[in-house]
């Protein structure tokens, strides 16, 4: 079965900024990231360096208005990375699988 046919929400082909979290051997860790596409379950980017498959990530976004159909909002979400992709001489390319989201106030700089 393809990838196209497993998917059951509509992804955005948009380039936002992100800020990743996640934890590993020598603790809290957190970069900036560049989605490739998104989607209510899950997203696709690229990072300087490669995360685990498995791991668990807090990733913070402004999603655009051309997604909301209002104004910009800045979302939290809770996941974990699907797969890794390691390309030789560029950045890390990662699926990450959406487990849970929370909007968050304006209040809250992110990327």
């Amino acid at each position: 079965m393809s990838l196209q046919v497993q998917r059951h929400s509509k992804r955005f082909d948009l380039g936002m900024l992100l800020t990743v979290q996640w934890i590993d051997g020598s603790g809290q860790r957190k970069a900036h990231a560049v989605t490739q596409d998104v989607s209510s379950g899950g997203m696709y980017f690229y990072l300087p360096e490669a995360i685990p498959s498995g791991t668990a990530v807090e990733i913070e976004m402004k999603v655009p208005a051309q997604i909301t159909l209002g104004t910009p909002v800045r979302v939290r979400c809770k996941g974990r990375i699907q797969r890794c992709v390691l390309k030789k001489g560029k950045s890390a390319c990662m699926a990450t699988i959406i487990e849970k989201y929370e909007f968050v106030s304006d209040s809250k700089g992110v990327a």
